[in-house]
């Protein structure tokens, strides 16, 4: 893998992002929206239960943290979109661009931009609300980084799945996170779920990180094998995810289908 090649990809984005505004202000204003709105919300919900329940440092927490996974998931499907709308993709492996330089140009892409978000996020969340994240110390920086791994794992998936079934499959990469969202139990423990669900949600990194963050928010302190099952599972979906568009590349190249990428639907 040569570094001048995945930052070439890095550096592609930077030049869009800098020469288009509108591409960077969702980066930040979605997420500004969600914490005001969900903030505004909580912080009802506290003055009609009182004070003896977290409840504002549990969902407003909750969602910062979804958020942030689906901004890491968009972070890479985004940078691989603006590729296949620029009808740049084919031109990419026209040279010796490696497909490993480029998945790890479009994780690179993602770590930046998912950053960014999650500070506008803490800001956001500490300037409007005074919640302070710190107070907690580094008991959360697993599960965030376990968010992290698995929305790499959705974003290069999603990649995946449109580079297999071409631009018009693009509709069935934007519900992930909503499809997802019931049976990571963001809002609720998984207890509340029906059997069948509590199955799916046993097989998601991102249950046990709400699971692990409500019990940390409401005192309960840090469970280590909780976030280790979470980091596991977490990381076998990121093999999978590498390994699923390692496996529709080589299809692509040897059925002809990527020379035949265009706006339509590639069957």
């Amino acid at each position: 893998m040569k570094l001048h090649r995945v930052s070439a990809i890095v550096l592609r984005q930077f030049y869009l992002l800098r020469g288009s505004p509108s591409r960077i202000l969702p980066m930040f204003a979605w997420v500004a929206i969600d914490i005001v709105l969900w903030g505004f919300f909580t912080r009802y919900l506290n003055g009609v239960t009182g004070e003896k329940a977290p409840i504002i440092g549990t969902l407003l927490g909750a969602v910062l943290l979804w958020d942030f996974l689906t901004r890491v998931m968009q972070g890479v499907t985004m940078a691989f979109f603006e590729d296949v709308w620029s009808r740049n993709f084919l031109n990419f492996f026209a040279t010796p661009l490696r497909v490993s330089e480029y998945i790890a140009g479009l994780v690179v892409t993602g770590i930046l931009t998912s950053l960014l978000g999650l500070v506008a996020m803490i800001l956001v969340a500490n300037l409007v609300f005074d919640l302070s994240f710190a107070a907690y110390g580094l008991a959360l920086l697993p599960f965030v980084l376990v968010l992290f791994v698995f929305g790499l794992a959705l974003g290069i998936a999603g990649a995946a799945l449109v580079l297999r079934f071409g631009p018009a499959a693009e509709w069935l990469i934007w519900p992930i996170p909503a499809i997802l969202s019931p049976f990571a139990c963001v809002f609720y423990p998984m207890s509340v779920l029906p059997g069948w669900m509590q199955v799916i949600s046993h097989l998601l990194p991102a249950s046990y990180v709400f699971e692990g963050m409500r019990a940390i928010v409401g005192g309960g302190g840090f469970d280590m094998a909780t976030a280790a099952l979470a980091t596991g599972l977490a990381l076998i979906y990121l093999a999978g995810a590498v390994w699923l568009f390692f496996s529709v590349y080589r299809i692509a190249v040897r059925s002809g289908l990527i020379a035949r990428y265009s706006a339509e639907a590639v069957s």
